[in-house]
């Protein structure tokens, strides 16, 4: 388990800024944004193409979650930063109220110790992946920490702080 000590070590590197509406316009953007993003951050990574894939894999999930969003105004930002080996996808988003309660839930459920067993029950269904299945995946399968900042009261910020250099390269 990688914990930061304080915020503030972790080093900005990007940040896309969007209108949301301009976002919600197009799927496509989930995908062109985190590939992007990826590749920004993955140079200087010891397996950097490993590296690419699995951010942008990680970043494509939570861009889509955001695009979920039922809340027609306000600003999408995506900034990425990095301490060491742990690098932090900092997602800020309009959401309504609903939302808001989705995601305060979600990420409660996460944190306790049967996450693994709960992503395992859902991705063994039949039924689409859903948002909180998303987050899931993100804690169980990429080790990541999550949790969510409310900012104003028609925005939330998802915070996920990655460490893909510790992940195994092989399945255990």
């Amino acid at each position: 388990m990688i914990v930061a000590s304080r915020d503030t070590d972790f080093g900005p590197m990007i940040q896309v800024d969007m209108e949301i509406k301009s976002f919600l316009s197009m799927w496509l953007y989930c995908d062109q944004i985190s590939s992007y993003l990826a590749r920004m951050v993955s140079h200087n990574r010891s397996d950097s193409v490993r590296h690419s894939n699995l951010f942008s894999s990680v970043a494509n999930e939570l861009l889509e979650v955001a695009f979920r969003t039922r809340h027609p105004d306000g600003e999408l930002a995506c900034r990425v930063s990095r301490q060491g080996r742990v690098d932090r996808i900092e997602l800020t988003f309009p959401c309504t109220p609903e939302e808001r309660q989705f995601y305060r839930e979600a990420l409660s459920q996460i944190v306790r110790s049967e996450s693994g067993d709960r992503y395992m029950n859902s991705v063994s269904g039949d039924l689409a992946p859903s948002r909180e299945v998303v987050l899931l995946e993100l804690a169980v399968d990429y080790k990541a920490k999550l949790r969510l900042e409310e900012t104003e009261a028609d925005t939330i910020k998802l915070v996920v702080d990655l460490p893909l250099e510790d992940l195994p390269s092989e399945p255990v």
